[in-house]
């Protein structure tokens, strides 16, 4: 699998286990929520920087989202 899946993947998932939307995980996270569509649909590949903010905003380690699950 494509690490862009797998980030993309891990990112829907645990937004959702999280209860969040997608807008309030972008307002979390300090980015648009437009964005965070696109990098779950993988239409877009994160930065570094936004991968940091997104997964503080899930309360997790940036190396869970490159977790093949």
């Amino acid at each position: 699998m494509k690490l862009r899946r797998v980030v993309a993947n891990n990112i829907r998932t645990l937004r959702r286990k999280g209860g969040l939307s997608q807008e309030e995980l972008a307002d979390r996270a300090g980015l648009n929520r437009n964005y965070i569509g696109m990098i779950e649909r993988e239409e877009n590949s994160p930065t570094v920087d936004a991968l940091e903010q997104i997964s503080d905003a899930l309360g997790i380690d940036p190396v869970v989202l490159f977790q093949n699950r």
